[in-house]
């Protein structure tokens, strides 16, 4: 309404990760609550706040702090003010009339430097899109009732907790709670009961979590689902199992389709409102008007069907997709557009079928998905580095029943470390939870003799992600000793992370 650009942190972060958030876009104004509520925990935010301003260069001039019954802040500190106070006090001011390319947010992602990509959306193009989105793919109109599960600060719940369904005049429900556990995995039939819900959108981490604790449907079993009409998953990869199980316990379309922070929206999905019912196990559907996908291989070529390389979106991008970073437009062009001239590079790996249906096998870079969440990995080695102990680490994912993937760190110390393995283990998962946050799901650090590398010092990352996930792979020709690949086989062995490593053919 005033035309500030916003930019929303996701409250799992650390002080450190959003200090580096405020250092990188430079606000004037901190908007936060006194706390959030994670299931049976209370956290308080203003510590964070705190935290983060003692951690940052730039000067904030207020914060503003929406006072929580459950646990309400001190505000002693120069510059804290309270939100209904402040406005209580304030005068009504007219909408700002902006153009329509101005900044509408930045939405920070993880990058594989230490500084996130801030991506910057539009105000129009962005309106046009959401909107064609909510109708045309989601099905959606004026008057019904939508549900998009997701966190705020990510870029589900920008798109499709607020934008899209309030452009399209639709009810929107917002939750603060989990899948289960608030109080139990039935939660989320009980919201589509109670508020007459006709459409969701969730990860699929969310229902791997409610199978995990109702696999018979029991909990599912007492509330009336009549007004959902279909179910749209997205943010990591839908296994087959979990597909199954939503689709027969429900009764109702299960519909996989994937976007990026960047788009903002469905680049690849069946178009609900347009009456496309077709899927295909173990796609995302094909791709939406507006967008051409393509598969190339190293040499910039269009690959056949069925031939996996890297997901390509042919130029120009449609509306509401990301055009630049926040004050570092080079960086995007070195991230998007150099690799493949004439095309935006998304980093996913796969292949299309012979009928252009899109497989998406995972990323290309070193950004893992946590339940829905894209991390870096290259940030979490950075913090790992600042140990004593450690004298070089390599953070690669992990496949993960329930969150897709988790990070798995494998360490080598410095020589003379008196501590014990496990000591040094205890304090890196406390360390990554300090300066990350406990969104990484940091749970394991093993200590290995010494890290892959190629003759030019670059540590075979490919090759260690497909040995944690039990995935044999050719030998790396630039390897500087084979022998490092035994040595780490032995420790997942031992450590009991895998009961059979991916191995050489």
């Amino acid at each position: 309404r005033i035309g500030a650009v916003h930019s929303v942190v996701f409250g799992g972060f650390a002080a450190n990760e959003l200090a580096v958030r405020i250092d990188d876009a430079r606000p004037k104004v901190i908007l936060t609550a006194s706390c959030g509520i994670e299931i049976d925990r209370v956290i308080p935010y203003t510590p964070l706040v705190h935290g983060a301003l003692r951690q940052c260069r730039h000067r904030v001039d207020q914060v503003l702090v929406l006072q929580r019954e459950t646990a309400r802040a001190e505000l002693r500190q120069y510059g804290f003010l309270d939100w209904r106070a402040t406005v209580d006090g304030s005068d009504p001011v007219p909408p700002t009339p902006l153009n329509a390319n101005h900044p509408l947010y930045i939405m920070y992602t993880s990058g594989t430097t230490g500084k996130p990509k801030g991506i910057v959306r539009d105000h129009g193009g962005h309106a046009v899109a959401l909107l064609y989105a909510l109708r045309s793919i989601y099905g959606m109109e004026a008057g019904e009732i939508w549900w998009g599960c997701s966190d705020v600060g990510w870029v589900v719940g920008h798109s499709f907790i607020v934008y899209a369904p309030l452009l399209g005049g639709c009810t929107t429900v917002m939750f603060e709670g989990k899948p289960v556990k608030t109080p139990d995995a039935g939660a989320y039939w009980r919201l589509v009961e109670e508020y007459g819900i006709n459409g969701l959108f969730a990860a699929p981490t969310a229902f791997r979590a409610m199978r995990k604790e109702d696999p018979e449907g029991r909990l599912f079993q007492r509330y009336r689902i009549d007004t959902l009409k279909h179910l749209f998953v997205a943010g990591e990869k839908l296994d087959t199992p979990t597909y199954q199980w939503l689709s027969d316990l429900t009764g109702r379309p299960v519909y996989d389709h994937w976007w990026q922070t960047e788009t903002g929206w469905p680049v690849t999905a069946p178009c609900a409102g347009l009456g496309e019912r077709e899927v295909r196990n173990g796609s995302t559907n094909r791709a939406v008007p507006g967008y051409l996908v393509e598969v190339l291989g190293e040499d910039g070529q269009s690959l056949p069907p069925n031939q996996e390389g890297d997901i390509v979106l042919r130029l120009p991008l449609p509306p509401g997709c990301a055009q630049t970073l926040w004050n570092d437009h080079p960086r995007y062009l070195e991230s998007y557009l150099r690799t493949y001239p004439g095309y935006y590079h998304t980093g996913d790996g796969g292949y299309l079928d012979e009928d252009g249906f899109v497989h998406i096998m995972g990323r290309t870079d070193d950004v893992i998905n946590v339940a829905g969440h894209r991390l870096s990995t290259g940030i979490m080695e950075e913090h790992i580095a600042t140990h004593s102990a450690v004298a070089e680490s390599a953070v690669v994912g992990r496949h993960d029943e329930l969150r897709g993937e988790v990070p798995l760190g494998l360490v080598v110390l410095k020589d003379g470390v008196a501590q014990s393995p496990q000591q040094v283990e205890q304090e890196l998962i406390a360390l990554i939870r300090d300066q990350v946050g406990a969104v990484a799901c940091f749970r394991r650090a093993l200590i290995v003799p010494r890290l892959p590398k190629t003759r030019s010092g670059k540590t075979l990352r490919a090759a260690l992600r497909k040995m944690v996930n039990g995935k044999d792979f050719p030998l790396p020709p630039t390897i500087d000793d084979p022998a490092i690949l035994d040595e780490i086989s032995d420790v997942l062995i031992r450590e009991g992370e895998v009961a059979r490593p991916g191995q050489v053919l």
